[in-house]
């Protein structure tokens, strides 16, 4: 049964005066992802002049990228392991600290393999918060809620992006793009607001001591478990559906600002635009899969996200009005709202002990795997056009819709054991 609002205990009940648990826990899981994402993205903003001051080829500014997601993928069992031993908030506490601290520290790097070593430890961290939030929403919000609820505070994505977006604007002319990763350090207010006002989920609590309580090997979470032959299907095959959809995600998102300004002749300032229309329908759809995932079951609203996403990234790859792109743009973002839907779906998969491993491990592995995409794609666009390269990325999308067809239905599933 979901814990609504939460009950004090001595040890925290100074951190449960005012606002519900659970709406605590909605914005420190909020900042933490937009923090996330404005990591991400500041090595995107950031690549054009680093390839210009290291004197460093496009495969190898890509590979700085790929160091990224492979940290990401690793920490998909580390960090879910920690999160289930020693607690959410902890664990969540950790991961942003992790990747604000190395993402601020690049800023001090003084050559290409030291900013690609801290690029991965700092990878280390940002794969771990998205497993660890999925998990902590569904242990503080009702059922009922938390398809919404993990959907709004992964809609912070698209926020943390614009928001990269424009203090890039403002400081890559001025500062240059060392000062620019300085500002991953602001990830340490969302640290800072965890520590003192979000408590500990108290259906972990409670489940940590039942296994304390019993000793012997079960008193501790073993990575193993999430591969148990009653869960085995659900890790494998939600991997591959996570995977699929962040091949598609990446390989679309990576390159649609060359598609636009290469393929389609716009100006650099002119695509700025269109990204951030894209963004705002991204941040639209969060809402409303979120919605549908609380009313029709998770499952049936994956089905639907990504039979929109395999029919849209292909018409918006092949329109050549400027019009016709500028609109298309958010409609076709409505559907790269699949992650909101996965932190409830996944987390409702797994019994309480091994939740946020295993919810993490299905998202972040597909992470890591889809690493390789953005270079997968390019060489599709050495040979043939960024067009096709993007329009194939509906096959990868109509894939993880598959996937989700060999997946339970989890309505009317409790989120605690």
């Amino acid at each position: 049964m979901a814990i609504e609002t939460g009950t004090a205990t001595p040890a925290t009940s100074a951190a449960t005066h005012g606002l519900p648990v659970k709406w605590r826990v909605l914005i420190s899981g909020f900042m933490s992802y937009a923090f996330d994402a404005l990591d991400f993205m500041i090595l995107a903003m950031s690549l054009p002049l680093i390839i210009k001051e290291l004197d460093i080829t496009m495969a190898d500014a890509g590979l700085l990228g790929t160091a990224t997601l492979l940290g990401v993928g690793i920490s998909s069992i580390a960090m879910g392991w920690f999160a289930d031993n020693y607690g959410r908030k902890t664990a969540l506490m950790v991961g942003i600290a992790i990747f604000g601290l190395f993402t601020a520290a690049i800023g001090f790097a003084q050559g290409y393999w030291s900013i690609m070593a801290l690029r991965f430890v700092a990878g280390l961290g940002l794969g771990g918060i998205w497993g660890v939030i999925a998990a902590f929403i569904n242990e503080t919000w009702p059922s009922h809620q938390s398809g919404r609820a993990a959907s709004f505070v992964f809609s912070s994505w698209p926020i943390g992006f614009g928001s990269a977006a424009l203090l890039a604007g403002f400081i890559l002319p001025r500062y240059g793009w060392r000062v620019l990763f300085f500002c991953g350090a602001v990830a340490l207010v969302a640290v800072a607001y965890t520590y003192f006002f979000v408590p500990e989920s108290e259906t972990w609590k409670k489940a940590k001591a039942e296994r304390e309580a019993g000793g012997g090997a079960r008193a501790s979470v073993g990575i193993g478990e999430i591969f148990a032959p009653e869960v085995l299907r659900y890790t494998i095959v939600g991997t591959l559906s996570a995977s699929f959809a962040l091949i598609a995600y990446w390989g679309v998102n990576t390159w649609v600002p060359t598609f636009l300004v290469k393929e389609r002749g716009m100006a650099i300032g002119d695509m700025s635009m269109f990204i951030v229309m894209l963004n705002v329908g991204m941040f639209l759809g969060y809402q409303l899969f979120g919605y549908l995932a609380d009313t029709i079951g998770g499952k049936n609203a994956l089905i639907i996200n990504f039979v929109g996403a395999t029919v849209m990234v292909p018409v918006y790859a092949f329109a050549e009005s400027t019009t016709l792109l500028f609109w298309l743009g958010p409609v076709m973002a409505l559907f790269f709202s699949y992650a909101g839907i996965f932190g409830s779906y996944f987390a409702k998969l797994y019994p309480l002990r091994i939740r946020s491993l295993g919810s993490g491990f299905c998202f972040d592995v597909g992470r890591g795997i889809s690493a390789f995409a953005p270079f997968l794609l390019g060489q599709i666009a050495a040979h043939y056009s960024l067009a096709v390269g993007i329009s194939l990325c509906g096959a990868s999308f109509a894939l993880a819709g598959a996937m989700v067809l060999l997946l339970p239905d989890t309505r009317g599933r409790a989120a605690a054991d």
